[in-house]
């Protein structure tokens, strides 16, 4: 399987591209994060400070931090950065004001330039907080560039359909299905345009990378986007398996390998990863696993459960695998289950599963015991409908 072109990122692009003269003539702002690199793996300060002698005035960073270095909903200080000696400010604080740049960020900077990775699920934060800086710069007539990437996950499988309004969050932040198959730039493009957003935004776009094409075939180097998304494998299953953040089962946080291992004290390992054999899944196998969580739910505690197996990525239907798992837990494992009460993205007026599911349907559903076949049916039209709308 090799490629004619490669696949060159926005990144990539960059160097070679006429914004990066709009960029060396100003001063510049930069929102990223550490997998904001090349395909040689150089990161993104570098190339605008050093290789294009850009005079970068300060950082911005999303959800976990520039470096990663903190785990979901974690509240992160603004900082002087440790590598790059650059005041960076934080775009995830401890309220949600914290989640847009501070007003007066951005008046001594004459252009901003964003670079984070996406990994195609809806609950994933990084587009919202480019919609945020969108805002921001429109407010000041400040011009963004964001450099797209391709998503990893495909850019042609759609799952689920779009939430409704009063189950909007940080975690449904912009009007796609919970797989939506759109890169980086075209997210954050139909977030600007739900926004009512007017701002001088410039797009570079991913040249080379054939839709239909997975991380690996890329030949881009993975660099675990957030703490929890540490293979190309997890970025997979994670449009169905975040689901379970909202349930009182470990979704595998504080393991090596989460979203991939899930479980609970008092739950038989045999008996669910048969009965979860038994669904005919496609792409995935089951092993029956004890582990044991070092930080968050159940941290010290041996939990039984699954390690799932990914076989073959490409028929995998993420969305569909995480509810499927949900309805096995709460018919045969009731005791063990439970859904989250505490403040999930800082919302405590909703359950956290209604907030990815996008509306009560699939709890209610699997609480009642009836069929998903009707939930299924109009997330599949919505995935239709979406992706007709979004052809590109």
């Amino acid at each position: 399987m090799g490629h004619h072109t490669p696949v060159l990122t926005g990144i990539d692009r960059l160097p070679n591209h006429p914004a990066a003269q709009r960029l060396a003539t100003g001063r510049v702002a930069i929102l990223a994060h550490h997998a904001s690199v090349n395909s040689q793996l150089r990161h993104l300060v570098s190339i605008v400070r050093d290789d294009l002698g850009a005079n970068v005035v300060r950082l911005f960073g999303p959800e976990h931090g520039l470096w990663s270095t903190h785990q979901d909903m974690e509240a992160v200080d603004d900082s002087l950065d440790p590598v790059f000696h650059l005041p960076t400010l934080s775009l995830y604080g401890d309220h949600p004001d914290t989640l847009a740049p501070p007003q007066d960020s951005l008046n001594d900077i004459d252009i901003v330039v964003a670079d984070l990775m996406d990994i195609g699920a809806r609950y994933y934060t990084y587009a919202a907080t480019i919609v945020a800086m969108a805002r921001a710069c429109a407010a000041q007539d400040i011009p963004l560039i964001v450099l797209d990437r391709p998503n990893p996950i495909d850019g042609v499988q759609v799952e689920g359909s779009i939430l409704q309004d009063e189950y909007r969050s940080f975690v449904g932040a912009i009007p796609v299905p919970h797989r939506h198959g759109r890169t980086m730039g075209e997210l954050v493009k139909i977030g600007i345009q739900d926004a009512g957003v007017s701002v001088d935004c410039e797009i570079i776009e991913t040249v080379g990378w054939d839709r239909s094409q997975m991380f690996p075939a890329t030949g881009l180097p993975w660099v675990p986007p957030s703490p929890n998304m540490p293979t190309f494998e997890t970025a997979v299953v994670y449009p169905g398996l975040c689901l379970l953040e909202a349930t009182t089962l470990s979704e595998g946080r504080g393991t090596t390998t989460p979203f991939l291992v899930f479980g609970a004290p008092g739950i038989e390992p045999v008996e669910l990863a048969a009965a979860l054999s038994d669904q005919g899944l496609a792409g995935v196998s089951f092993r029956p696993h004890v582990f044991r969580p070092m930080f968050q739910k159940y941290a010290g505690e041996l939990c039984g459960g699954v390690q799932l197996s990914v076989d073959d990525p490409q028929v995998i239907h993420g969305l569909e695998l995480g509810v499927r798992i949900l309805e096995v837990l709460i018919q045969r494992f009731r005791d063990s289950f439970g859904w989250r009460t505490e403040a999930y993205e800082f919302v405590t007026d909703r359950p956290a599963i209604d907030l990815l599911a996008g509306d009560p349907e699939l709890r209610e559903r699997l609480e009642a015991g009836t069929t998903l076949s009707p939930l299924f049916e109009r997330w599949s039209q919505g995935a239709s409908d979406f992706a007709r709308e979004h052809e590109s």
